[in-house]
């Protein structure tokens, strides 16, 4: 809370890894440490060619690791609640200095550098092997706040759909965001690899789907079952904005 916050204790220049998680029902947050830089070096547990930012833009269900190199003195960690007028805060301590961060406090970091994780780089250790998908499925999400009809291709969740895929297939998903909110896709049972041009991006199993715009993301068929694909907004999955992908003999 901002105005009770949680004190973190450390030394100057400790190595500290910070593993963060947004538990959020419907809320993405934007973290940064006051006067320190983060090297992100995992995202939803798969690791990542490190990449320095100054802060993180983290959607429902998302995870990040970050390592920092703590200075000398008492610094905000601050976690906006992205379009809501809200905040977390906590503190870290270095030193013994009586100069508190004050709950209004708004580390410039925050609105400097983000790095989205389409540019980050899978670790060789956990990267997709490239290959040509054999199924290409394109799924388009559609709403509004105005009416709240949450749905994939105009048609709200029924247990009675199926998108069929077969075990050992590279499957290639298109997700087309055609409203004006963006929504965190995850899908249950697999990781998948962000897709660009040329190459396969970092594992994830969850992923923001900015307002207008599109995601493409590989993964292999390899855990036979029926497994859910839905916008982790808990709202928007329960309106409709969630399906399933079944696995066929």
């Amino acid at each position: 809370l901002p105005h009770a916050p949680t004190t973190y204790h450390a030394r100057p220049g400790d190595r500290i890894r910070l593993r963060i998680i947004n538990a959020g029902a419907d809320t993405a947050f934007r973290l940064a440490l006051g006067d320190h830089e983060m090297t992100i070096t995992h995202t939803d547990g798969y690791p990542v060619h490190h990449t320095k930012t100054d802060a993180l833009l983290i959607g429902m269900a998302e995870r990040y690791d970050v390592l920092i190199t703590a200075k000398d003195g008492v610094f905000p960690l601050t976690a906006l609640a992205e379009g809501k007028n809200a905040k977390a805060l906590a503190i870290l301590r270095t030193n013994t200095s009586k100069n508190l961060p004050t709950p209004t406090t708004h580390p410039k970091e925050l609105n400097r550098r983000t790095i989205p994780a389409r540019r980050l780089t899978p670790h060789e250790s956990v990267a997709l092997p490239h290959h040509h998908p054999d199924r290409e499925i394109r799924i388009r999400l559609n709403g509004s706040m105005k009416k709240f009809d949450w749905s994939f291709d105009h048609r709200p969740y029924t247990t009675t759909q199926r998108h069929p895929i077969h075990q050992g297939e590279r499957i290639r998903l298109t997700l087309i965001n055609a409203t004006s909110m963006w929504h965190p896709l995850h899908l249950h049972g697999h990781t998948f690899a962000l897709t660009g041009i040329n190459a396969t991006g970092a594992r994830k199993d969850t992923a923001l789907v900015l307002p207008h715009h599109k995601l493409v993301i590989d993964f292999d068929a390899d855990n036979p079952g029926l497994w859910m694909l839905h916008c982790h907004n808990q709202y928007h999955s329960e309106t409709g904005m969630m399906t399933i992908l079944g696995y066929r003999k």
